[in-house]
Protein backbone atom coordinates (compact mmCIF):
# COMPACT_ATOMS: atom_id res chain seq x y z
CA UNK A 1 0.00 0.00 0.00
CA UNK A 2 1.23 3.89 -1.20
CA UNK A 3 2.14 5.27 2.36
CA UNK A 4 0.98 9.03 0.81
CA UNK A 5 -1.92 6.89 -0.24
CA UNK A 6 -2.45 5.59 3.14
CA UNK A 7 -2.11 9.17 4.97
CA UNK A 8 -4.89 10.69 3.01
CA UNK A 9 -7.48 7.77 3.21
CA UNK A 10 -10.24 7.68 6.28
CA UNK A 11 -12.80 5.71 7.38
CA UNK A 12 -15.72 7.03 5.12
CA UNK A 13 -18.26 6.03 8.29
CA UNK A 14 -16.35 7.74 11.11
CA UNK A 15 -13.50 9.78 9.25
CA UNK A 16 -10.84 8.10 11.46
CA UNK A 17 -7.94 7.16 10.18
CA UNK A 18 -6.94 3.50 8.74
CA UNK A 19 -4.41 0.84 9.37
CA UNK A 20 -2.95 -1.22 6.46
CA UNK A 21 -2.65 -4.93 7.13
CA UNK A 22 -1.06 -6.78 4.56
CA UNK A 23 -1.77 -10.26 5.41
CA UNK A 24 -5.11 -9.58 5.11
CA UNK A 25 -5.26 -7.32 2.65
CA UNK A 26 -7.44 -5.32 4.30
CA UNK A 27 -7.36 -1.03 5.58
CA UNK A 28 -8.99 -1.43 9.48
CA UNK A 29 -10.59 1.27 10.73
CA UNK A 30 -11.28 0.77 14.57
CA UNK A 31 -13.11 3.55 15.69
CA UNK A 32 -15.97 2.03 13.48
CA UNK A 33 -14.62 -1.34 13.72
CA UNK A 34 -15.00 -2.22 9.88
CA UNK A 35 -12.18 -3.54 7.71
CA UNK A 36 -12.14 -2.46 4.03
CA UNK A 37 -10.70 -4.74 1.58
CA UNK A 38 -7.52 -3.89 -1.03
CA UNK A 39 -8.36 -5.75 -4.41
CA UNK A 40 -5.60 -5.43 -6.64
CA UNK A 41 -4.04 -2.60 -4.94
CA UNK A 42 -7.13 -0.56 -4.89
CA UNK A 43 -9.32 0.21 -1.72
CA UNK A 44 -13.00 -0.48 -1.85
CA UNK A 45 -13.93 2.14 0.77
CA UNK A 46 -17.63 1.39 1.08
CA UNK A 47 -19.54 0.65 4.26
CA UNK A 48 -21.83 -2.44 2.61
CA UNK A 49 -18.01 -4.01 1.12
CA UNK A 50 -16.27 -3.87 4.80
CA UNK A 51 -16.50 -6.59 6.85
CA UNK A 52 -16.92 -6.13 10.87
CA UNK A 53 -13.88 -6.81 12.97
CA UNK A 54 -13.90 -9.26 15.76
CA UNK A 55 -13.38 -7.96 19.38
CA UNK A 56 -9.82 -9.93 19.11
CA UNK A 57 -8.87 -8.02 16.09
CA UNK A 58 -9.04 -4.64 18.07
CA UNK A 59 -7.70 -5.27 20.87
CA UNK A 60 -4.75 -6.74 19.12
Amino acid sequence: MDRRLLDILVCPVSKAPLQWHPEQQELWCKASRLAYPVRDGIPVMLEEEARALADEEIEA
